[in-house]
């Protein structure tokens, strides 16, 4: 009795309230929005070349580096979840002592930095044969794919500063540290918008320019990100790169690679769903390809955006986890779904009023324009449509429930292909964009069906399993 009297003076409880929300996304969004800002630049850039080939070719060189990377992307949920829960189980511990704290939360980095250097060296080793089997794989046509190559191969020397820019993402976010993802990713985002610019205007290098400037910012920006990491754990630089052996344990790289398993398929799935998109639009011709590259800029932005959102709730989520606060649980789904569906609602109404003018800067191709233009409404609508499955993401990503969130997604994929499929032969170019849209009313309707029958029978503990 005396104990848990005691825990209960060392751990204030979790704050639930909007502000404290609020607080979380708001730096996340700020700093997530200067993620497609760049591949908004790059294409606005290329997509004012007067060359649909190239156009058609960046979209497709976005989409096959999406397919290899984001399905790499459980480094950020898996470090995000797990720094969450790490800093639920510190705050519970009463005699948990400041100098030994951040140990733990050190070493969730280190592993996600170690995993996501061999991963990036592998992709790097593979470049030829990837490059040249996913353009093949996405259905390029000749002149677009040698323009997708052209800048893939500049970008692949960055993949592992991406993937490690991946961990860092996680680990700040997870602890709630969201300003220190802004100023790493505003400052990726600046240098990427300048050296590209420098690149393409002043040194003449067309699409290779576009892709050097990416690459050497995200180096830089993995730099910066191990400076700030220091200074958050107030340690040194040996300290930092020093790992503890009772933190690599054969049982806690287990049960790290086991969660990011899941995570895994569950991203490839995603990734997959939308190459196929990327592919019937190929199939469709470059004019369909090039519009669908612009349109599909507002899922991204707009995706980054409402994700601001679901890291409050997978940060909110992962600590009343490791505390097991259940009643704050159910409080932490209700506030946070209401600040995204509210935020989904203003980022529709700021596409509409914009959506011209945008289509406008993005490129000066007339049929690209038109064919986009007519298309627009689909764009416009897709934060209402995607902002549950993004928000029901964060929630579960903070219990790390990985087996969830791959039988969520194999769900997806056994319903979404032959449902996608049915619907680009019926209706074309409007069957794309009603597929788009059943790709994220899926995920929104799987995952809700998941939390609302642990709800309905009290059974979080089952969800969320023990670290």
């Amino acid at each position: 009795m005396s104990a848990n009297s005691a825990t209960s003076h060392v751990m204030p409880p979790i704050d639930t309230s909007y502000k404290r929300i609020v607080a979380i996304a708001l730096p996340v969004l700020l700093a997530n929005l200067a993620m497609p800002l760049q591949s908004v630049i790059d294409t606005a850039i290329v997509g004012n070349m007067n060359d649909t080939a190239k156009l058609a070719g960046m979209g497709l060189a976005i989409q096959l580096l999406s397919l290899l990377l984001v399905s790499f992307n459980f480094l950020q949920y898996a470090s995000s979840g797990l720094a969450a829960q790490a800093l639920g189980q510190l705050a519970n511990n009463s005699n948990t002592s400041t100098v030994s704290a951040p140990t733990p939360l050190l070493s969730i980095l280190q592993r996600a930095l170690l995993l996501a250097f061999v991963i990036g060296a592998i992709l790097l080793l593979a470049k030829p044969w990837l490059i040249d089997f996913g353009l093949q794989v996405l259905s390029a046509n000749p002149e677009s794919g040698r323009a997708a190559k052209t800048y893939l191969d500049v970008r692949f020397w960055g993949v592992i500063a991406e993937l490690m820019n991946f961990a860092f993402i996680g680990w700040f976010a997870g602890q709630g540290k969201t300003r220190y993802m802004l100023y790493q990713q505003g400052f990726i985002a600046v240098l990427n918008i300048v050296l590209t610019l420098f690149f393409v205007f002043a040194m003449q290098m067309g699409l290779a320019g576009v892709a050097l400037g990416t690459t050497i910012a995200f180096w830089f920006g993995i730099l910066m990100a191990l400076w700030l990491s220091r200074q958050h754990l107030k340690i040194s630089w040996s300290v930092l790169f020093k790992a503890d052996r009772q933190y690599f344990t054969k049982e806690k790289m287990l049960r790290l690679f086991s969660l990011n398993k899941d995570i895994f398929v569950r991203t490839l799935i995603l990734t997959l769903s939308f190459a196929w998109i990327t592919r019937l639009s190929a199939q469709s011709g470059d004019v369909i390809l090039a519009a669908n590259a612009i349109l599909l800029q507002v899922l991204s932005i707009s995706a980054f955006a409402l994700d601001g959102v679901a890291i409050s709730a997978e940060t909110l989520s992962g600590q009343a986890a490791g505390r097991r606060d259940w009643p704050r649980f159910r409080i932490i789904i209700k506030r946070t779904g209401i600040v995204s569906y509210g935020l989904a609602v203003m980022l529709s109404t700021i596409w509409w009023l914009a959506m011209p003018t945008y289509l406008g800067l993005m490129t000066n191709i007339d049929s690209v324009f038109a064919l986009a233009y007519d298309y627009h409404l689909y764009a416009v609508l897709l934060p209402l449509v995607g902002v549950g499955a993004y928000w029901l993401d964060g929630i579960f990503f903070g219990l790390t429930a990985g087996s969830v969130i791959r039988n969520a997604a194999l769900i997806l994929a056994a319903i979404f292909f032959p449902l996608s499929w049915v619907l680009y032969q019926q209706w074309d170019m409007t069957g794309i964009w009603l597929s788009v849209w059943c790709l994220l009313l899926l995920r929104l309707v799987i995952l809700g069906g998941f939390l609302y029958r642990a709800n309905q029978t009290g059974s979080y503990e089952k969800l969320q399993p023990e670290a």
